[in-house]
This record gives C-alpha cells, sequence and structure tokens, in this order.
C-alpha cells in the first residue's frame, strides 16, 4: 500500500518556503531602516504557521491511512514515531534558545539585551497596552512560574500556556502539533469517509470561526484570550482538520478525474493573491481583524495554496527531487532555530563591526565598541539559517529520532521507507 502512494514535490517546496518566511516574519522588522515597508511582507506571517497545520493534516491523512480510510499500523506505534520526530526538534532547540537566551543576558551588548533572561517573558496582548504603557507587558518569572515551564517544556505542554512563550516562542507549534497528532488516529479514519466534503470544510471553518468572534465581541482584546486564539491547540484544531478533508476532498477529485486543469490552477492563483492583498489591507483597519484573519478568514485560501501544489508535477531529474526533499525536511527546524540563530548571528555581527580584536583582552571594551545589524547582511543570515536546519535535522534529529524509536519500538522490522513516508516525516534525510 505505502509504496503506491502519490509522491507531491510541491508540497516539499511549499513546506520550505513556510519555514522560510515564518523565519523572515520574525526577524526582518527588527531593522529600523525598512520599518517603513516591510510589515506589507511580513503582516501575514500567522498564514505560514496554518497552512503548515493543514499541510500536517493532508499528509498525515495520504501516508497513514489505507485505501479503506484506516490506519496502516497501530496508534502506539504512530504515535511513538510522531513523539521520536519531534522531541529532537524541540528539545534541541529549546536548549540552544535557553543557552543563548542566557548568554545575551550575560553579556549585555545593548540595554534591551541587559534585560534578557530565562526569566523574562512578555504577556500576549492585541491592544493598545504595549503601545501606552510597555512596561506592563514585561514580566519576570518567579521560581514556581520558572520551573512549571520547564515542566510544560519538557512535556511539550507549552502551547497550553495562554498568558506568554517562554524559552523558544515559536516553538509553541511543535507543541499544538504533538496535540494534533494525538488526535489524529481517532479522528482522521472518520473524517476521510465523508462524502461531502465541501460541506464540512464549510463547518469546519465556520467552527473556527466562532472563537473569535466571542473574544471580539466580549473582551477588551486582552490576556488571555489572545494567547488562547494564537495557540491554543485545541481552538488551532480545526486547521489540522481541514487538511484531513482536504487530502478526502483530492482524493475523491482525483478518483473522479476532475484534478485541475490551466484555468482552475489560474483561478486559485488569482484568489490567493486577492485574499492576501486584501487581507494586508484589513490588518490596517482594526485590531479586531487580525483575530478573525487569524483564526479562519484566511483558511480557504490557505487550503487553496496547498490544493494548488499538490497539482505540481514530479520532475525528471532525481537531483532536484532530492535536493526539493531536504529542503522540505528542514522546514519544522526553521520554525523551531530561526530566533536563537538569528540572536547569535546578529550579535556576531555588531561585535566584528566593532573591534572584535579587544575581545582576547578585554571583553568589556570589545562590546562597548561593537556596531549595529545590517539589513544588507540578512540574505547571509537567511542562507546560514537554510544550512544550519538541515545539518541539525540530517546530523541530530535523524540520529536521536532512530535512538528513540529503537528503544520504544524495539520489535519494529526494519525497512526502507517511501517518499510519501519520509515527507511525513520532516527529519529523514531525502
Amino acid at each position: 500500500m505505502a509504496s503506491s502512494k502519490e509522491r507531491f514535490i510541491g508540497l516539499e517546496w511549499l513546506r520550505f518556503f513556510l519555514g522560510l518566511y515564518i523565519v523572515i516574519f520574525h526577524t526582518l522588522h527588527n531593522y529600523p531602516s525598512i520599518r517603513s515597508w516591510s510589515g506589507y511582507v511580513t503582516d501575514l506571517g500567522f498564514f505560514s504557521t496554518s497552512t503548515f497545520f493543514i499541510l500536517s493534516g493532508f499528509l498525515l491523512a495520504h501516508v497513514y491511512l489505507n485505501d479503506k480510510h484506516e490506519m496502516r499500523e497501530p496508534a502506539r506505534s504512530f504515535m511513538t514515531k510522531r513523539f521520536a520526530n519531534l522531541y529532537p526538534i524541540h528539545i534541541g532547540s529549546c536548549l540552544l534558545a535557553m543557552a543563548v537566551s542566557a548568554g545575551v543576558g550575560y553579556l549585555a551588548l545593548t540595554a534591551q539585551d541587559a534585560g534578557t533572561s530565562l526569566r523574562f517573558v512578555l504577556y500576549d496582548v492585541n491592544n493598545d497596552t504595549g503601545i501606552v504603557n510597555p512596561e506592563a507587558l514585561r514580566h519576570t518569572m518567579g521560581d514556581f512560574e520558572l520551573w512549571f515551564n520547564v515542566v510544560l517544556n519538557v512535556f511539550m505542554l507549552h502551547a497550553w500556556n495562554p498568558y506568554y512563550l517562554t524559552f523558544n516562542p515559536p516553538s509553541w507549534s511543535i507543541s499544538a502539533l504533538f496535540f494534533f497528532y494525538l488526535t489524529f488516529p481517532f479522528i482522521a479514519p472518520r473524517l476521510m469517509k465523508v462524502k461531502r466534503t465541501r460541506l464540512a470544510i464549510l463547518i469546519t471553518n465556520l467552527i473556527y470561526l466562532v472563537p473569535p468572534l466571542i473574544v471580539i465581541a466580549f473582551t477588551p482584546f486582552d490576556m488571555p484570550e489572545t494567547g488562547i486564539l494564537h495557540r491554543n491547540p485545541i481552538i488551532r484544531l480545526p486547521e489540522f482538520i481541514a487538511g484531513i478533508l482536504l487530502c478526502a476532498f483530492y482524493m475523491q477529485q482525483k478518483n473522479a478525474g476532475k484534478l485541475l486543469n490551466l484555468r482552475g490552477k489560474l483561478t486559485l492563483v488569482l484568489y490567493i493573491v486577492v485574499c492576501c492583498l486584501v487581507a494586508i489591507w484589513l490588518l490596517e483597519h482594526g485590531r479586531a481583524w487580525y483575530y478573525l484573519l487569524h483564526n479562519g478568514l484566511l483558511l480557504t485560501a490557505e487550503m487553496a495554496l496547498i490544493y494548488l501544489c499538490v497539482h505540481i508535477p514530479m520532475p525528471d531529474s532525481e537531483r532536484l527531487t532530492k535536493f526539493a526533499g531536504r529542503l522540505g525536511g528542514a522546514s519544522l527546524p526553521m520554525f523551531a532555530l530561526h530566533v536563537p540563530l538569528y540572536v547569535i548571528f546578529t550579535r556576531s555581527e555588531q561585535i566584528l563591526k566593532g573591534e572584535p580584536s579587544l575581545c582576547a583582552d578585554n571583553l568589556r571594551l570589545c562590546l562597548a565598541a561593537a556596531g549595529s545589524s545590517s539589513i544588507w547582511l540578512y540574505p547571509v543570515y537567511l542562507l546560514l539559517t537554510v544550512c544550519l536546519c538541515i545539518l541539525f535535522q540530517e546530523q541530530f534529529v535523524v540520529r536521536i529520532r532512530r535512538w528513540i524509536l529503537s528503544w520504544m519500538l524495539p520489535a519494529a522490522p526494519a525497512r526502507n521507507k517511501t517518499h510519501a513516508e519520509r515527507m511525513a516525516d520532516p527529519q529523514e534525510p531525502r
């Protein structure tokens, strides 16, 4: 069954560009010289995370369900593999982020760095509090909070904290994915049997819009409601469900011989572009639109992008296929590693632009002489991030994953994975 699974080169490229866009979303705004226009590039950063969640549901349904819409392996085996895929990325990136945070606070290269520590967090709100009184959002965790959040991170439960993000903020998406994986063996076989997939997708989208509408109607856009909408796994579950339903819809269309023609593809491209342009415009017209766009209004555009990429034909070049696979496999490490890597890159850049020769004799003078980071070196950061995430995936994550599987599934027979399975396992080398 698995060997007959269709291969989607377009989804490999999509995964990579989703990861790259989230990197840009979280870092490009740090350059004052381009802030007048950088928002137009980064305002829809949440589009990337939502699309990735939908894509995860699509790929898992495609790979792990057979033609009868049944799990092709026991739920325990499935969950063990999912855990082995996520945990090395999460723990590796979290430890790196914690080390970088502690190091940056110790070096105190800038006034902002001086306040950095493992205990420092920012409350999540979507109102004017941060503009009127920035200090109201700054919070230093006490001992209990610190260790409580350490426990949450160890067990990949940190997305359930609605007040603030800790240690490695973007890794909340890994926590949410882990919850989605827990639900998959129970919901996917049922969802794939749905006949009226368009109606099911519409109902899912409407349900997804209910929480932001409630928040808009009854709250001042403060906390914890902002954090709940942003990352609570139950609230974000409709995206994962939509991905499974999209897979069911694709299979139905394929079996009926109704896949997209050129006109259909161009229509989807136009629809996606229009949705994104309208969304950027709406974000300038009240904070309520952010909630709606973040949680549901763009769901169909995100699904359309995945459906469009599914139709990209496989190339004749095996080398290009492998290259796309390696880039796609680096997507989740890019989500998890880009913030600490950015901190390391920019602080190193600042020191090198000052008087780095002083660092050997007088570290404080060296730090005091540091320069400023430049937008012109930003492409270097992006390239290094991609390369390091590929190495992290192939040299660290895959090895830890194999060790976990040999420990937790010792009786599992060894076999070569199909391309479809490797797409569902982002850490496997291509």
